[in-house]
């Protein structure tokens, strides 16, 4: 089972992937989690221009490609190894990520970005996508608060510089994408308590693997 966890900045991503491997452990199943970018050691050295926020010139078409490159080098060489040994592959953010980033909100041709998905990266899809949904102004907080308390590092934060503009625009994308492939969305209001947005996970979870 491939599943993603997608949203904004702050949306509690990172922490609720915690949850989730106890969940699927505690039942028996075999787990790793990954994160994109990053998800690999070519990954994480792309992870490094991507988030650096002194690369603020960085052109709208180089970073699709940086992202592209940083997918297709983690699902060859991580995501589908692990996928075929049987393993519950959980990963922090993949496709819908660019889809929302650098479509909706940079402006690039949305087709042409799932054409680039299609023909290197097999057009893998998750079987299921968490979408934490928060509004961007209360996300934005939180992640500053992370970033000056030192829970987040300082040096990946090119994209939480954006204007508020741009992070509506990530937020209006991803929940059409949720209404487009409802099939696969599971939309999570992660504007509660840490523990309120875990009992929700859980529950979809508990559907889930009745299913798989």
């Amino acid at each position: 089972m491939f599943i993603t966890l997608e949203g904004i900045e702050g949306a509690g991503k990172t922490t609720q992937i915690q949850y989730i491997v106890e969940f699927f452990k505690v039942r028996g199943y075999d787990c790793i989690t990954t994160r994109e970018p990053g998800g690999t050691p070519v990954g994480s050295r792309i992870r490094s221009i991507l988030l650096d926020p002194e690369n603020n010139d960085l052109d709208a078409g180089a970073e699709l490609l940086l992202y592209v490159a940083d997918r297709v080098q983690h699902i060859r060489t991580f995501i589908n190894p692990h996928l075929a040994s049987g393993r519950v592959v959980i990963c922090d953010r993949y496709f819908d990520a660019t889809l929302v980033y650098q479509g909706y909100a940079r402006g690039l041709d949305k087709d042409k970005i799932r054409a680039l998905h299609k023909l290197t990266c097999d057009n893998l899809q998750p079987d299921v996508t968490f979408l934490f949904d928060l509004d961007p102004a209360q996300g934005l907080k939180r992640a500053w608060t992370q970033i000056n308390s030192g829970e987040r590092t300082g040096m990946e934060t090119r994209f939480e510089k954006e204007t508020i503009a741009f992070h509506e625009k990530v937020r209006s994308g991803y929940l059409e994408l949720a209404r487009t492939h409802s099939n696969r969305f599971r939309v999570i209001d992660a504007s509660g308590s840490v523990d309120r947005v875990a009992h929700a996970v859980e529950t979809v979870l508990q559907t889930l693997t009745l299913t798989f």
